[in-house]
Protein backbone atom coordinates (compact mmCIF):
# COMPACT_ATOMS: atom_id res chain seq x y z
CA UNK A 1 0.00 0.00 0.00
CA UNK A 2 1.12 3.81 -0.68
CA UNK A 3 0.21 6.78 0.18
CA UNK A 4 0.94 10.47 -0.81
CA UNK A 5 -0.10 13.72 1.12
CA UNK A 6 -1.57 16.13 -1.10
CA UNK A 7 -2.68 18.73 1.66
CA UNK A 8 -1.45 18.51 5.23
CA UNK A 9 -2.75 21.73 6.48
CA UNK A 10 -5.91 22.45 8.49
CA UNK A 11 -9.22 24.89 8.70
CA UNK A 12 -7.84 27.20 6.20
CA UNK A 13 -5.23 26.81 3.28
CA UNK A 14 -2.22 28.67 4.42
CA UNK A 15 0.62 29.40 1.41
CA UNK A 16 3.08 31.07 1.36
CA UNK A 17 7.29 31.37 1.97
CA UNK A 18 6.49 30.31 5.91
CA UNK A 19 5.04 26.92 4.95
CA UNK A 20 6.68 26.14 2.02
CA UNK A 21 8.51 22.97 3.26
CA UNK A 22 5.50 21.32 4.47
CA UNK A 23 2.70 22.70 2.47
CA UNK A 24 -0.04 25.42 2.53
CA UNK A 25 -3.09 22.70 1.46
CA UNK A 26 -5.67 21.94 3.53
CA UNK A 27 -6.18 17.83 3.87
CA UNK A 28 -6.05 15.59 0.85
CA UNK A 29 -4.36 11.69 1.00
CA UNK A 30 -4.06 9.60 -1.77
CA UNK A 31 -4.02 5.80 -1.06
CA UNK A 32 -2.91 3.56 -3.62
CA UNK A 33 -3.26 -0.42 -2.93
CA UNK A 34 -1.26 -2.98 -4.61
CA UNK A 35 -3.33 -3.71 -6.86
CA UNK A 36 -3.28 0.26 -8.14
CA UNK A 37 -6.92 1.02 -6.77
CA UNK A 38 -7.22 5.09 -5.99
CA UNK A 39 -9.03 5.82 -2.77
CA UNK A 40 -8.85 9.81 -2.32
CA UNK A 41 -9.13 10.74 1.38
CA UNK A 42 -11.09 14.55 2.26
CA UNK A 43 -10.93 17.47 -0.65
CA UNK A 44 -9.23 20.06 0.96
CA UNK A 45 -7.40 22.15 -1.34
CA UNK A 46 -4.69 19.56 -1.65
CA UNK A 47 -7.02 17.62 -4.36
CA UNK A 48 -6.59 19.84 -6.72
CA UNK A 49 -3.41 19.69 -7.70
CA UNK A 50 -4.02 15.64 -7.01
CA UNK A 51 -6.88 16.23 -10.06
CA UNK A 52 -3.87 17.12 -11.78
CA UNK A 53 -1.55 14.42 -11.80
CA UNK A 54 -4.05 12.20 -12.11
CA UNK A 55 -4.88 13.24 -15.87
CA UNK A 56 -2.60 11.14 -17.40
CA UNK A 57 -4.91 8.07 -16.31
CA UNK A 58 -8.41 8.67 -17.72
CA UNK A 59 -10.85 7.62 -17.53
CA UNK A 60 -10.69 7.11 -13.95
CA UNK A 61 -12.84 6.19 -10.94
CA UNK A 62 -12.11 8.23 -8.06
CA UNK A 63 -13.24 6.92 -4.93
CA UNK A 64 -13.18 9.79 -2.16
CA UNK A 65 -13.96 9.30 1.49
CA UNK A 66 -14.72 12.14 3.45
CA UNK A 67 -14.12 12.45 7.19
CA UNK A 68 -16.67 15.35 7.60
CA UNK A 69 -18.37 18.66 5.75
CA UNK A 70 -16.25 20.96 7.08
CA UNK A 71 -15.13 23.11 4.35
CA UNK A 72 -11.46 22.56 5.02
CA UNK A 73 -12.04 18.87 4.12
CA UNK A 74 -14.13 19.45 0.62
CA UNK A 75 -13.74 22.78 -0.84
CA UNK A 76 -11.61 21.34 -3.49
CA UNK A 77 -14.25 18.89 -4.97
CA UNK A 78 -15.63 21.43 -7.24
CA UNK A 79 -12.61 21.82 -8.65
CA UNK A 80 -11.45 18.17 -8.70
CA UNK A 81 -10.51 18.20 -12.46
CA UNK A 82 -11.70 14.78 -13.71
CA UNK A 83 -15.47 15.84 -12.69
CA UNK A 84 -15.51 18.03 -16.13
CA UNK A 85 -14.34 15.25 -18.27
CA UNK A 86 -16.92 12.68 -19.66
CA UNK A 87 -16.36 9.04 -18.84
CA UNK A 88 -14.91 9.51 -15.01
CA UNK A 89 -16.71 8.64 -12.07
CA UNK A 90 -16.46 9.97 -8.55
CA UNK A 91 -17.75 8.07 -6.09
CA UNK A 92 -18.17 10.23 -2.62
CA UNK A 93 -18.27 8.21 0.46
CA UNK A 94 -19.56 9.91 3.38
CA UNK A 95 -21.63 10.36 6.58
CA UNK A 96 -25.62 10.86 7.00
CA UNK A 97 -25.67 14.42 8.50
CA UNK A 98 -28.77 13.99 11.42
CA UNK A 99 -28.58 18.04 11.46
CA UNK A 100 -29.59 18.10 7.74
CA UNK A 101 -31.48 14.99 7.60
CA UNK A 102 -29.43 14.26 4.53
CA UNK A 103 -26.56 12.02 3.21
CA UNK A 104 -23.50 13.03 1.90
CA UNK A 105 -24.97 14.20 -1.22
CA UNK A 106 -25.61 17.34 -0.11
CA UNK A 107 -21.95 17.94 -0.08
CA UNK A 108 -21.79 18.14 -3.39
CA UNK A 109 -25.39 20.00 -3.43
CA UNK A 110 -24.74 22.90 -1.25
CA UNK A 111 -21.22 23.51 -3.09
CA UNK A 112 -22.35 23.98 -6.11
CA UNK A 113 -25.16 26.25 -5.96
CA UNK A 114 -24.70 29.35 -8.70
CA UNK A 115 -24.62 31.80 -5.32
CA UNK A 116 -21.07 30.04 -4.71
CA UNK A 117 -20.02 28.03 -7.96
CA UNK A 118 -20.52 28.99 -11.67
CA UNK A 119 -20.90 25.15 -12.69
CA UNK A 120 -24.53 22.93 -11.43
CA UNK A 121 -23.99 19.34 -10.53
CA UNK A 122 -26.21 18.68 -13.69
CA UNK A 123 -23.45 20.53 -16.48
CA UNK A 124 -20.73 18.06 -14.62
CA UNK A 125 -19.79 15.77 -17.33
CA UNK A 126 -18.21 13.01 -14.81
CA UNK A 127 -20.72 10.31 -13.32
CA UNK A 128 -21.08 11.34 -10.20
CA UNK A 129 -22.42 8.80 -7.16
CA UNK A 130 -22.80 8.66 -3.53
CA UNK A 131 -22.66 6.17 -0.45
CA UNK A 132 -23.72 7.22 2.48
CA UNK A 133 -21.70 5.26 5.36
CA UNK A 134 -22.77 3.61 8.60
CA UNK A 135 -19.68 3.81 11.69
CA UNK A 136 -18.95 -0.05 12.26
CA UNK A 137 -19.69 -1.44 8.84
CA UNK A 138 -17.21 -2.26 6.24
CA UNK A 139 -17.09 -1.68 2.56
CA UNK A 140 -15.17 -3.05 -0.06
CA UNK A 141 -13.62 -0.97 -2.68
CA UNK A 142 -11.77 -3.35 -5.00
CA UNK A 143 -9.30 -5.24 -2.86
CA UNK A 144 -9.60 -2.59 0.11
CA UNK A 145 -11.99 -3.19 3.41
CA UNK A 146 -12.79 0.16 4.53
CA UNK A 147 -14.29 0.45 7.84
CA UNK A 148 -15.57 4.05 8.83
CA UNK A 149 -15.56 4.52 12.59
CA UNK A 150 -17.43 7.77 14.36
CA UNK A 151 -14.44 9.84 16.15
CA UNK A 152 -15.22 13.28 18.26
CA UNK A 153 -15.35 16.13 16.83
CA UNK A 154 -17.99 19.12 16.55
CA UNK A 155 -19.66 17.68 13.54
CA UNK A 156 -19.81 13.46 12.15
CA UNK A 157 -16.46 13.12 12.02
CA UNK A 158 -15.38 9.50 10.34
CA UNK A 159 -11.86 7.87 10.65
CA UNK A 160 -11.26 5.50 7.89
CA UNK A 161 -9.45 2.29 8.49
CA UNK A 162 -7.94 0.68 5.31
CA UNK A 163 -7.04 -3.06 4.88
CA UNK A 164 -5.52 -4.10 1.95
CA UNK A 165 -3.11 -7.12 0.83
CA UNK A 166 -1.89 -7.64 4.45
CA UNK A 167 -1.23 -3.83 5.42
CA UNK A 168 -3.36 -1.24 7.24
CA UNK A 169 -3.83 2.27 8.24
CA UNK A 170 -6.39 4.76 10.04
CA UNK A 171 -6.81 8.32 9.25
CA UNK A 172 -8.43 10.29 12.15
CA UNK A 173 -10.03 13.33 10.44
CA UNK A 174 -10.33 15.89 12.85
CA UNK A 175 -10.67 14.52 16.35
CA UNK A 176 -10.38 15.37 19.97
CA UNK A 177 -9.78 12.44 22.34
CA UNK A 178 -13.49 12.04 24.39
CA UNK A 179 -13.09 13.59 27.71
CA UNK A 180 -16.33 14.19 30.41
CA UNK A 181 -17.89 17.50 29.98
CA UNK A 182 -18.76 17.15 34.12
CA UNK A 183 -16.82 17.61 36.73
CA UNK A 184 -16.20 15.01 39.37
CA UNK A 185 -18.74 15.70 41.88
CA UNK A 186 -21.62 15.91 39.30
CA UNK A 187 -24.45 14.03 39.60
CA UNK A 188 -23.82 13.26 35.77
CA UNK A 189 -19.75 12.59 35.60
CA UNK A 190 -20.08 8.87 36.22
CA UNK A 191 -22.93 7.70 33.98
CA UNK A 192 -21.02 9.97 31.26
CA UNK A 193 -17.61 8.81 32.23
CA UNK A 194 -18.55 5.02 31.22
CA UNK A 195 -19.63 6.40 27.91
CA UNK A 196 -16.23 8.41 27.68
CA UNK A 197 -14.53 5.05 28.35
CA UNK A 198 -16.81 2.95 26.12
CA UNK A 199 -16.15 5.60 22.93
CA UNK A 200 -12.38 5.83 23.70
CA UNK A 201 -11.83 2.07 23.53
CA UNK A 202 -14.11 1.69 20.56
CA UNK A 203 -11.65 4.08 18.77
CA UNK A 204 -8.75 2.25 19.83
CA UNK A 205 -9.64 -0.78 18.82
CA UNK A 206 -10.30 1.02 14.90
CA UNK A 207 -6.69 2.18 15.18
CA UNK A 208 -5.02 -1.29 16.78
CA UNK A 209 -1.94 -2.27 14.91
CA UNK A 210 -2.30 -0.99 11.98
CA UNK A 211 1.04 -0.27 9.96
CA UNK A 212 0.07 3.92 10.00
CA UNK A 213 -1.98 6.09 11.68
CA UNK A 214 -2.24 9.49 10.16
CA UNK A 215 -3.54 11.86 13.51
CA UNK A 216 -5.02 14.98 13.67
CA UNK A 217 -2.09 16.66 15.60
CA UNK A 218 -3.25 20.38 15.50
CA UNK A 219 -1.94 21.62 19.02
CA UNK A 220 0.95 21.65 21.24
CA UNK A 221 0.55 20.46 25.07
CA UNK A 222 0.16 24.28 25.82
CA UNK A 223 -2.28 25.25 23.46
CA UNK A 224 -4.94 21.97 24.58
CA UNK A 225 -6.31 23.76 27.60
CA UNK A 226 -7.54 26.91 25.64
CA UNK A 227 -8.62 24.73 22.39
CA UNK A 228 -10.77 22.77 24.70
CA UNK A 229 -13.94 21.59 22.80
CA UNK A 230 -12.49 22.45 19.54
CA UNK A 231 -12.18 19.01 17.96
CA UNK A 232 -8.96 18.42 17.54
CA UNK A 233 -5.51 16.71 18.69
CA UNK A 234 -2.09 17.39 19.87
CA UNK A 235 0.83 16.14 19.78
CA UNK A 236 0.50 14.48 23.08
CA UNK A 237 -2.83 12.53 22.09
CA UNK A 238 -1.54 11.47 18.88
CA UNK A 239 1.79 9.79 20.34
CA UNK A 240 -0.48 8.32 22.82
CA UNK A 241 -2.93 6.49 20.21
CA UNK A 242 0.14 5.40 18.77
CA UNK A 243 1.78 3.77 21.53
CA UNK A 244 -1.53 2.50 22.98
CA UNK A 245 -2.80 1.00 19.42
CA UNK A 246 1.02 -0.32 18.76
CA UNK A 247 0.81 1.22 15.47
CA UNK A 248 4.06 1.37 13.21
CA UNK A 249 4.55 4.57 12.10
CA UNK A 250 2.56 8.05 12.98
CA UNK A 251 1.97 10.71 10.89
CA UNK A 252 1.31 13.93 12.52
CA UNK A 253 -1.08 16.06 10.30
CA UNK A 254 -3.80 18.98 10.31
CA UNK A 255 -0.85 21.72 10.93
CA UNK A 256 -1.88 24.68 13.08
CA UNK A 257 -2.48 27.13 9.67
CA UNK A 258 -0.80 30.18 11.56
CA UNK A 259 2.52 27.45 12.67
CA UNK A 260 5.37 28.27 9.98
CA UNK A 261 7.03 25.52 8.91
CA UNK A 262 10.51 26.74 11.51
CA UNK A 263 7.89 26.77 14.50
CA UNK A 264 6.31 22.95 14.01
CA UNK A 265 9.36 21.47 13.61
CA UNK A 266 10.01 23.27 17.05
CA UNK A 267 7.08 22.01 18.06
CA UNK A 268 7.45 18.51 16.98
CA UNK A 269 11.08 18.64 18.47
CA UNK A 270 9.46 19.42 22.02
CA UNK A 271 6.66 17.14 21.82
CA UNK A 272 9.25 14.44 21.51
CA UNK A 273 11.16 15.82 24.71
CA UNK A 274 7.63 15.66 26.38
CA UNK A 275 7.54 12.01 25.61
CA UNK A 276 10.57 10.43 26.03
CA UNK A 277 11.01 6.95 25.11
CA UNK A 278 8.18 7.69 22.48
CA UNK A 279 9.98 6.49 19.44
CA UNK A 280 10.97 3.08 21.07
CA UNK A 281 9.12 1.00 18.69
CA UNK A 282 7.45 3.70 17.37
CA UNK A 283 8.26 6.06 13.61
CA UNK A 284 7.00 9.23 14.51
CA UNK A 285 6.75 11.96 11.35
CA UNK A 286 5.36 15.10 10.43
CA UNK A 287 2.74 14.87 7.36
CA UNK A 288 5.01 17.04 4.56
CA UNK A 289 2.61 18.00 1.42
CA UNK A 290 4.10 15.68 -1.78
CA UNK A 291 5.89 13.07 0.76
CA UNK A 292 4.99 9.13 -0.22
CA UNK A 293 5.03 6.34 2.07
CA UNK A 294 5.32 2.65 0.70
CA UNK A 295 4.86 -0.04 3.60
Amino acid sequence: MKIRFWGVRGSIASPGPKTVRYGGNTTCIEVRTDAGELIIIDAGTGIFPLSHALLGEMPLTANVLLTHSHWDHIQGLPLFVPNFIPGNTLRLHGAFDPVSGNGVEQVMAVQLQYSYFPVREAELKARMEYVTLTPGESIQIGSATVTPHLLNHPVINLGYRIESGGKSMFFTGDHEPPYNIYEPDDAEYAEYQQFVDEKAEAILRGMQGVDVLVCDTSYTRQEMPSKRGWGHGSFDTSIAYARQAKVGTLFCTHHEPTRSDDALEAAFAQALQDNPGAQDGLDIRLAREGDSFTF
